[in-house]
């Protein structure tokens, strides 16, 4: 039985996000363990839509029998038989840090095999910077995205963590046209309280964007009313606020709070979720099989604006 609170809407993938990765280069999009219904679905659409050039990792059988059912040709392009879902990552992963392509994607494999691959050293994809995930949402209706940072990858992220994602983000804001980010640090409250540890880290981390992000406004702590209303903002004296009730980004205290707040907004607001992993050497791609189709075209179209 259904929840009266879910949103009967179907998502759409954004026609400004799609039309800037149509407007680019299209990726070579490395697609670990590919052989199956999802992302073989994901590929085709994508591709068909300009978007990505495929290179299938997997075993190539099953490979070939998706293509067949989806009556689609893939013989133009590469694809490397593998075996089992810890060497289809692995040959995904090398081939996006040996140049062979431009963005890893993850197919149907587990999501802990995927990044252990791609964090390999040998697979040559670390960066100095950390691996963050991010996600870009956008309403059913249009209008801007909203960025949440970091939903899917880092657990318990530290203050120095969540400085790497407030970078992260801001740059992945810039890539997409805004020219100065306003990124809000969430906690439970605008005020600093010790029994709030994390409203103490929000303002230790707005205090260090300004001094390393002038190109950015990043303010903490904030309570998610205070980011999303700007009649919230204005009751509680916040009106003017460079970030209160118009934030580009949340960066969230921990993977509980950022991924109940992307799934409410994706399940009760009906918003697109595409989702991105920043950090290393090429963008990577962490679907779910959760994911609708709408939402694996926006991450596609997304890591081609990054790529």
């Amino acid at each position: 039985m259904s929840s009266s609170f879910l949103s009967p809407r179907a998502p759409v993938c954004p026609p400004d996000l799609l039309a800037r990765a149509q407007r680019a280069d299209s990726p070579r999009v490395a697609i670990a363990r590919a052989g199956a219904p999802l992302p073989m679905q994901a590929a085709m659409e994508a591709t068909q839509a300009g978007i990505m050039t495929p290179v299938f990792i997997g075993e190539a059988n099953d490979i070939r029998r998706e293509a067949d059912a989806l009556g689609w040709d893939i013989s133009a392009w590469p694809l490397h038989d593998t075996t089992g879902e810890q060497e289809a990552g692995e040959k995904a992963a090398d081939l996006c840090g040996a140049g062979e392509a431009d963005v890893l994607m993850k197919g149907q494999l587990h999501s802990d095999t995927f990044m252990r691959a791609a964090l390999r050293r040998e697979a040559g994809l670390r960066t100095d910077q950390r691996f963050v995930h991010i996600f870009h949402l956008t309403p059913p209706d249009g209008g801007a995205p909203l960025l949440i940072t970091d939903a899917a990858v880092n657990v318990a992220p530290n203050v120095e963590a969540r400085q790497s994602a407030v970078r992260s983000v801001v740059s992945l804001l810039r890539t997409l046209g805004v020219d100065r980010p306003r990124v809000a640090i969430l906690s439970a409250t605008e005020s600093v309280l010790d029994a709030v540890p994390s409203s103490g880290e929000a303002r230790t981390i707005a205090d260090w964007a300004a001094e390393h992000l002038p190109e950015a406004d990043v303010a903490g702590p904030l309570a998610l009313d205070l980011i999303l209303s700007q009649d919230a903002a204005a009751t509680k004296g916040l009106g003017d606020h460079p970030v209160a009730g118009r934030a580009d980004a949340i960066v969230v205290p921990d993977i509980v709070s950022g991924n109940a707040l992307f799934k409410a907004m994706v399940y009760v607001g009906g918003a697109c979720a595409a989702g991105i992993v920043m950090g290393a050497a090429v963008p990577i791609l962490l679907t779910s099989r959760a994911d609708p189709a709408a939402a694996r075209m926006a991450s596609v179209a997304l890591a081609a604006v990054v790529a």
